[in-house]
């Protein structure tokens, strides 16, 4: 897999979708109610800050990945057990984002069925794909993220037919004050989805064409986080910020209220593919995250090994991590992203970045 390499497109395909994934089905600052469109604005901007701090530490160590530069930041022995913390998170992370597309089917189309064969389906798919290694996937979001882009703004128009569709559910902006806001969306809005892209820094070895990861990092972030936005507008102006709040499916939701001359409707299989798509870019980066780490870190001469064990620990991780969908969203949003993903995601960043920094000046002089 080392010899392998994506495009600068294929790349930007996958983590634009990436940071989608299943962030345009559930909802982004529901707490805040109409006002999530700012909310998600400033997660945007954390992002690209993030960003760069990840694109320079890759541009400190070109060619090596997360987990190939740690030792040379921190030294061989501490960096072994941050390197684990990383894979772990890549691997929980899948299995969340497996909980989440198991929930939506058993609760929607698939009512008999047990989440167990949901998500045991799709993770075989899943193997299957990443038995081909980054190539495959690259090609699989060049030929998938059109028309996954093509079907939301489908969704989109098909909204304004709605008559519950009202602009004035936006207001009042800002009704609670600045400081509420600021306060919800710094870190989780950052965290979830714009931090999770640290797994960027896995890929960035592999593009073909050395010195565009930057541009494709932030471009990932721009134009997945503003879609984002556009999406919560559009679901606030048809739920209104209430049922906003409280609904777990938002994008279901507000696509349930589509009926077109009492002929058209129903487009709920829409959306259901939708998030299919979305956990598949999500579930990738993640997986392939955690096999490149495990293969890097143990040295691994395949992948396949690493590949195979993580698509049975991935389906078993995600049906016992909770007990109901309530709790897992729980554990997520009030431990996991505020607690986790701030010392994973942003902290033990900058202080990698500050130590890379001070390492280059000193061997500079």
């Amino acid at each position: 897999m080392e010899k392998e390499k994506i495009s600068s497109l294929q790349l930007f395909y996958l983590m634009a979708g990436y940071v989608l994934g299943t962030a345009i089905i559930l909802g982004l600052g529901t707490t805040v109610k109409q006002d999530a469109w700012l909310f998600i604005l400033i997660g945007i901007f954390g992002g690209l800050i993030l960003m760069m701090v990840f694109t320079q530490l890759s541009s400190y160590y070109p060619g090596d990945t997360l987990v190939q530069m740690l030792p040379k930041i921190i030294g061989k022995y501490l960096s072994y057990p941050v390197a684990l913390l990383y894979i772990f998170h890549f691997t929980y992370s899948a299995a969340r984002a497996c909980r989440e597309l198991g929930d939506l089917i058993v609760t929607t189309i698939l009512t008999e069925t047990p989440m167990v064969v949901v998500i045991g389906s799709f993770m075989l798919l899943m193997v299957y794909c990443l038995l081909g290694g980054v190539e495959t996937i690259g090609r699989m979001a060049e030929i998938v993220f059109p028309i996954y882009i093509f079907a939301l703004i489908l969704i989109w128009i098909l909204l304004f037919s709605t008559t519950e569709f009202n602009p004035k559910n936006l207001t009042p902006v800002l009704g609670n004050g600045l400081m509420p806001l600021v306060k919800s969306a710094i870190p989780s809005g950052i965290n979830f989805p714009f931090g999770e892209t640290i797994v960027i820094m896995m890929f960035f070895p592999f593009l073909n064409k050395k010195g565009k990861h930057r541009k494709v990092g932030m471009l990932s972030i721009l134009v997945g986080g503003l879609l984002l936005t556009v999406n919560s507008i559009m679901m606030i102006f048809v739920l209104g910020p209430e049922i906003y709040n409280k609904d777990l499916f938002t994008l279901l939701a507000a696509t349930q209220m589509v009926s077109i001359a009492d002929f058209l409707e129903r487009f709920d299989a829409l959306v259901i593919l939708m998030m299919v798509t979305g956990v598949f870019f999500k579930v990738s980066g993640f997986t392939l995250g955690a096999v490149l780490g495990i293969s890097q870190l143990f040295k691994l001469k395949k992948n396949r090994p690493a590949v195979i064990v993580l698509g049975i620990i991935i389906p078993a991780l995600a049906l016992v991590s909770a007990s109901s969908y309530v709790e897992h969203l729980e554990f997520g949003f009030k431990i996991y992203v505020p607690y986790v993903h701030t010392v994973l995601q942003i902290m033990i960043p900058f202080l990698l970045l500050m130590i890379a920094f001070i390492k280059k000046k000193r061997a500079h002089k």
